[in-house]
Parts: C-alpha cells; sequence; structure tokens
C-alpha cells in the first residue's frame, strides 16, 4: 500500500539510491587513470552481471527467438550506455555529464506526451543547456558533449529496450540476461583499455565495489522505494540526479561549476519535474471515464 507511513522512507530510499549511484561514478573517474573508462565498464558490467545472475537465477526456458533477441537488444544498450557515459565522464564534470544524459529521458516524455504544452518544458531544457554552455565552450570538451549526448539518447533506448524485456521476463530475469550480454561486449573493449592492470587484484575490487554502487544497491532500493511510491513522485526524485552528480562532484572530485552551469544544471531539472507532473497529469486525464 503506498501511503503516507511508507512514503518518508521510500524516499529516503530513492535519495540513498541516487548518493550511491553518485559515489560510485566519482570512484571511477578515480580509477580511470588505472583501468581507463572503458575497463571501468567492463568491471563494473561483468560484476553486476554476476551478482544479478547469483540473485535472479534466471532460466532459458519459455522463450522465443524475439524475446531473445530484445534481450541482446537490451544488452547491447547497457554496454553502448555504460561506456559513452564514462567517455564522458573522462572529459566532463560529473554534475554535467549527467545533466546532458538526463535530456535523454526528458525528451522521450516530450515526445510521448503528445502535447503542445510539453514542448515548454522542452524549451526550458534547451534554456539549461545553453545555460551549461554560458560557463564557457573551453570548460566543455566538444568530444565529451558529444560522449554524454550519446549516453543521453542510449538512456532513452535502454527505457524502452527495459520495458520491452519486462513485460515478457519475470523479475529481475531479462535484466540479468540483458547485463550479461552487455558483459560480453564490454569484456574486449575492457581488456584492451586495462591491460595489466586486470592482475592487480586491489583494482579488481575496486572495480567490484563500483558495481555494487552504482548497480546493485541503486536497483534494489529503487525497487523498494516503487512499491511505497507513485510512479510519478519517484520520477521526480529521480530528476534530482544532476544535483547530486553535481554534489558528489564537488565534495568527492573537487570539481567546481560555474554560476552559469549552476543554472543550466537547474533548468533541466526544472525541466524533468515539470515534465514528469505534465505526463502524471495527462494520464489521470486519459483513465477518468467520460461524461
Amino acid at each position: 500500500m503506498r501511503g503516507p507511513r511508507g512514503a518518508a522512507p521510500a524516499v529516503l530510499f530513492v535519495v540513498v539510491g541516487l548518493s550511491c549511484q553518485e559515489i560510485g561514478a566519482s570512484l571511477a573517474v578515480l580509477l580511470f587513470p588505472e583501468v581507463g573508462p572503458l575497463g571501468m565498464v567492463m568491471l563494473r558490467l561483468v560484476f553486476s552481471a554476476a551478482l544479478l545472475l547469483a540473485i535472479a537465477r534466471p532460466t532459458f526456458r519459455g522463450y522465443g527467438r524475439g524475446d531473445w533477441l530484445a534481450v541482446a537488444g537490451f544488452g547491447l544498450v547497457l554496454a553502448t550506455m555504460n561506456g559513452l557515459f564514462y567517455l564522458a565522464l573522462e572529459r566532463l564534470p560529473l554534475g554535467i555529464t549527467v545533466t546532458i544524459e538526463v535530456l535523454g529521458p526528458l525528451v522521450l516524455s516530450i515526445v510521448a506526451s503528445r502535447r503542445a504544452s510539453a514542448w515548454l518544458w522542452a524549451l526550458l531544457a534547451l534554456a539549461g543547456v545553453v545555460a551549461l554552455a554560458g560557463g564557457g565552450w573551453d570548460r566543455l570538451d566538444p568530444l565529451g558533449v558529444l560522449f554524454a549526448l550519446g549516453a543521453a539518447a542510449s538512456w532513452a533506448f535502454y527505457i524502452l529496450a527495459s520495458a520491452r524485456v519486462g513485460r515478457t521476463f519475470p523479475r529481475l530475469d531479462g535484466l540479468a540476461w540483458a547485463m550479461l550480454i552487455g558483459a560480453a561486449i564490454a569484456l574486449p573493449f575492457g581488456i584492451l583499455d586495462t591491460g595489466s592492470a586486470l592482475l592487480r587484484w586491489d583494482l579488481v575490487a575496486l572495480g567490484a565495489a563500483v558495481a555494487v554502487l552504482s548497480s546493485t544497491i541503486p536497483y534494489a532500493l529503487e525497487l523498494i522505494a516503487l512499491r511505497r511510491l507513485p510512479a510519478a513522485a519517484f520520477a521526480i526524485l529521480m530528476s534530482l540526479a544532476p544535483a547530486t552528480a553535481a554534489l558528489a562532484g564537488f565534495l568527492l572530485l573537487g570539481q567546481e561549476l560555474s554560476p552559469w552551469e549552476l543554472v543550466g544544471i537547474g533548468l533541466v531539472i526544472a525541466a524533468s519535474i515539470g515534465a514528469v507532473r505534465a505526463s502524471a497529469r495527462a494520464a489521470r486525464e486519459a483513465a477518468e471515464p467520460l461524461p
């Protein structure tokens, strides 16, 4: 039941999950000089896949060729999204990278709403992007921005692929198989990027810690929170990711942001919250019976 007593802990679960994600991302950035961004992707996906397979214990039986193609596509999206995100993190501050990445699901929600008013939130998000650039393009690596935009597009595809697989596979089964495929795709790139660092158990252990912080803990807490919070409220809380990322980047990595960049992050967060609220309102109106 989604009552008031369950809402407060659920909000805390979401906040803790977001914090763990950004702490994991910060730890990954610190490991880049040793294992490289693609090596970090490999370690994260390999350990995430191992944990999910151990927890879900998925089965092969009862699925057709189309189902497995959907899982394979989901795995490809997972590998691509994480790879582009970490390549962007190598060149951009954490807060800016996450802000640009959030544009993917934001644009998807605006397009899916099919309402003219939704484009107001698109304009607000565009203003946020312009404000980010207002801090000076010399502070924003162009290739890093392209990687972040690619991660944003991948996140939108991730949402669609996740929904498709989630309708067919129970519990975490589809995600577990997709994570295994994503890990297999990332493996050769990661080995090339990491090299002999894979022989250092301390770095491998830190890679496992990133997987737990960035994937296992957030996924578990988000699943618990979704049982206690309305979907719209959950989405609004998740829209705060750029703020938590900027804070983690400042506290853990010493990444300072200019006033313009902070304004840009705030505008993108406001656009995300507005789009979520508008989408929830449209869904309620569509569900109401005609007079």
